[in-house]
């Protein structure tokens, strides 16, 4: 039995994380005021 093939992507979209959260979000808000460098610092450790 043969299946019908599935068509085939011919075009590429490229969208950014800039692109997909609303300019309004709350965490665009929290990323402007707080600052979390120190996350990298304490955690490398455990990698």
């Amino acid at each position: 039995m043969l299946k019908t093939p599935t068509p085939f992507q011919h075009e590429l979209e490229m969208v950014t994380l800039e692109q997909l959260v609303p300019k309004d979000h709350l965490l665009r808000l929290i990323d402007r005021h707080i600052s979390f460098d120190f996350i990298r610092e304490r955690t490398q450790a455990l990698y």
